[in-house]
C-alpha cells in the first residue's frame, strides 16, 4: 500500500526565506518539514491545509521577550508564566522566543532559569533560550531597571552563570563594570554575550568583542551614542561586522531613519528585530514591575516619569513597521524576524527557513499582517484575526 502523508499546506505565496514562490506548497512529516513543491505535486493522499491569499513563512523568532500575557517573567518567575507568555506571542506569529528576565535578585534570575529550563524539558518547543538583561550595567544607561538591582557582577554569579551548561542563555551586561577574563570566561561557558544598557567606549567594546561579545541589545537605546571623536557602543555596534544587533522597531523606541542607517552599516544578517515585549501583549494595557505601574500611552509604554519602559508591540509588527515605515524589502524585514535570530542562537541549521530538514516552524499572516495561523514543530494552531498593537 502506499504511504500516507501526514500533511500539506498552500498559500498564494511561500517565503522560504530567501525567495517568495508562488504556486508551491510544503509537504510536512511530523516536526519536520519534508519538502516544498509545485502545488501541482503535491500528493493527494493526505490532510491538506489550504490558507488561500495569505503568505507563508518561516516562523518569527524574538530574543527578547519580557512578558506576554498579562504577566512579566520578574514578577512571576515559573513555568506557567514562560509557557502563558509563549501562548500569547505565538497568537503573534511568534514561534520562538527566549523569555527574558530583567535585573533583579539573584533568587528571581535563578527561578526564572529553572522555569525556561523546566518548560523546554517539559516539550515547549517554542522556548529556544533564555535572555537575561542585567543586573550588571552601568548606573547611568540603565533606563526602566531598578536603581538598587544593579550591581557589578561578582564570583557567585559567574559560577552560577557558567553552570547553565544546558540551557541555551543570552546574557546582557556592561562590558566595562567586568574584570579581566570575565567575559572570556563566560563565552567559553556557551553564554551567547551581549553588550546592553552600557556607557562603554568605542574601544572597550573592541577589547570586548576580542573576548567573546556576541552582540548588542536593543541598538541605540541606553548605550553609549556615536559621536565623531568617540564613537561610543553605538559605533562600536555598527562597525562590529562580527556581531550582532537587535533592534526595536516599534514607532517609539527608534526612528526610522536610525533604523534605514543601521541596515545599510551594519554587515549583511547582522541586524535583528527584536520586541522587546511586555506584558500588554495579549494582556491588559497596564502592569506593575518593581511595585511601578507601566501603562500603554498613544502605543507606547510610559512608566510613571514618562519614560519608554518596554514596548507594546509583538515581533510581527516590528516586521510591518520595518517594512511600512522604515520602507526595506518584506524579505529582509521577515530575515530579520526569523533567519538572523536564529543564525545569532546558533540554530539556523534548524530555524529561519523553509527546507527539507528544518523543523516545521511556520507563520501565515495577510496583507494587514494579521496573523491567522501557525506551526511549532509542526503542530498547528487556528488564530482568531488579530489586530496590531500599534
Amino acid at each position: 500500500m502506499p504511504s500516507v502523508n501526514p500533511g500539506t499546506v498552500t498559500a498564494r505565496r511561500i517565503f522560504d526565506g530567501e525567495q517568495f514562490l508562488e504556486g508551491h506548497g510544503l509537504i510536512l512529516n511530523g516536526e519536520v518539514i519534508e519538502a516544498i513543491v509545485p502545488a501541482g505535486q503535491l500528493p493527494s493522499d493526505t490532510a491538506h491545509c489550504d490558507l488561500g491569499d495569505a503568505t507563508l513563512a518561516p516562523g518569527l523568532i524574538d530574543i527578547q521577550v519580557n512578558g506576554g500575557g498579562g504577566v512579566m517573567l520578574n514578577n512571576a518567575p515559573c513555568v506557567e508564566s514562560v509557557i502563558r507568555m509563549a501562548s500569547a506571542h505565538r497568537r503573534f506569529g511568534t514561534t520562538g522566543l527566549a523569555p527574558t528576565i530583567i535585573s533583579d535578585t539573584p533568587e528571581v534570575l535563578k527561578a526564572a532559569a529553572e522555569a525556561v529550563s523546566a518548560a523546554r524539558d517539559g516539550g515547549a518547543a517554542e522556548v529556544l533560550a533564555l535572555h537575561i538583561e542585567g543586573p550588571h550595567f552601568d548606573m547611568a544607561r540603565r533606563g526602566t531597571h531598578k536603581a538598587d538591582m544593579i550591581r557589578p557582577l561578582n564570583s557567585a554569579d559567574m559560577a552560577w552563570l557558567c553552570s547553565l551548561q544546558s540551557l541555551p542563555v543570552i546574557l546582557t551586561l556592561a562590558p566595562e563594570h567586568t574584570q579581566p577574563g570575565q567575559l572570556r570566561a563566560l563565552a567559553e561557558a556557551g553564554l551567547l554575550l551581549c553588550a546592553g544598557h552600557t556607557d562603554a567606549s568605542y574601544e572597550r567594546i573592541q577589547e570586548a568583542l576580542a573576548e567573546g561579545l556576541r552582540g548588542f541589545t536593543h541598538l541605540f537605546n541606553a548605550m553609549s551614542p556615536l559621536a565623531s571623536r568617540a564613537p561610543g557602543t553605538v559605533g562600536a555596534a555598527l562597525d562590529a561586522d562580527n556581531a550582532w544587533a537587535g533592534i526595536i522597531a516599534d514607532g517609539h523606541h527608534v526612528h526610522p531613519a536610525a533604523i534605514r542607517a543601521a541596515h545599510r552599516a551594519k554587515a549583511a544578517g547582522k541586524l535583528l528585530l527584536v520586541s522587546d515585549a511586555m506584558a500588554t501583549v495579549d494582556g491588559p494595557d497596564s502592569f506593575e514591575i518593581y511595585g511601578e505601574t507601566i501603562t500603554v500611552r498613544n502605543g507606547a509604554l510610559i512608566n510613571a516619569e514618562g519614560s519608554l519602559a518596554g514596548s507594546a508591540i509583538a515581533l510581527i509588527d516590528a516586521v510591518r513597521i520595518s517594512h511600512h515605515q522604515v520602507g526595506l524589502e518584506l524579505s529582509e524585514c521577515l530575515r530579520m524576524a526569523s533567519l538572523y535570530p536564529a543564525t545569532f542562537l546558533k540554530l539556523d541549521d534548524q530555524l529561519g527557513r523553509l527546507r527539507p530538514g528544518y523543523r516545521a516552524d511556520l507563520v501565515a499572516f495577510n496583507e494587514d499582517f494579521n496573523v491567522s495561523d501557525t506551526w511549532v514543530a509542526g503542530q498547528h494552531q487556528h488564530h482568531a484575526t488579530t489586530e496590531p498593537r500599534t
